[in-house]
């Protein structure tokens, strides 16, 4: 398994898993948990109204609370127009989903195992020319159904709403969708488009991740006093 040595993506529940985002994230492990009584959600897509608000941290991130829960989980990068999942774990992108997708890779080839115990990556592979045609495909539904088989969870990681259509065709093959948005920079008629966009497609919206919001010096005592 070949390492890039491009630059890592902050993984702040890897690299300080005391502080309060890192709470965060296992606060919004335990909502997903205890939002879904009665269907179970084990296929999990990430989506943002537009670029750079932070989506592929959040779903890095929230992978890795769930694979230190104990679970085995899997995450895709199906950003095939900007895949930045490689770069985050550091593996190779040679071949991925798109390698999948059109035939060129078995499902077990393009699967990697990460330095975190009990997480799976598959890279989104190479750039291919008709992303929303591949995953719109049969062979994408097919793949799907046997990556539930094998995995406790499923984190999928797509392009942002409003900008193609590739979250709205995935949201058929997902149990439930995370919004993410960047407080304070998303305009609240942006996100609601990108919301009416989900449910057009009968996604089961999970809720709404609030990105970069600041945190009152109180809230901050509160969980360093009770966190340590």
């Amino acid at each position: 398994m070949s390492r890039l040595q491009n630059k890592k993506r902050h993984l702040i529940v890897l690299t300080n898993s005391r502080s309060p985002i890192a709470e965060a994230y296992r606060s919004l492990r335990t909502n997903i948990d205890f939002s879904s009584v009665d269907q179970r959600t084990q296929v999990i897509m990430v989506t943002s109204s537009g670029p750079e608000e932070g989506k592929s941290t959040v779903v890095a991130n929230l992978a890795v609370t769930y694979a230190q829960d104990g679970r085995k989980v899997l995450l895709i990068d199906a950003d095939m127009r900007k895949p930045t999942g490689h770069r985050t774990f550091q593996l190779t992108n040679r071949t991925g989903l798109s390698s999948v997708l059109s035939n060129q890779s078995d499902l077990e080839e393009v699967i990697q195992q990460t330095e975190v115990p009990n997480l799976y990556i598959m890279t989104a592979g190479p750039i291919p020319p008709n992303p929303a045609e591949m995953l719109n495909s049969n062979r994408m539904k097919s793949m799907m159904q046997l990556l539930r088989e094998q995995f406790d969870m499923i984190l999928i990681d797509t392009p942002p709403v409003l900008a193609v259509t590739d979250a709205q065709l995935l949201a058929s093959n997902s149990d439930g969708v995370l919004l993410v948005i960047n407080s304070g920079k998303v305009k609240k008629d942006i996100a609601i488009k990108a919301k009416e966009n989900l449910l057009r497609v009968n996604a089961r919206m999970l809720g709404v991740v609030l990105n970069n919001v600041k945190r009152k010096t109180s809230e901050e005592y509160y969980y360093y006093y009770y966190g340590n």
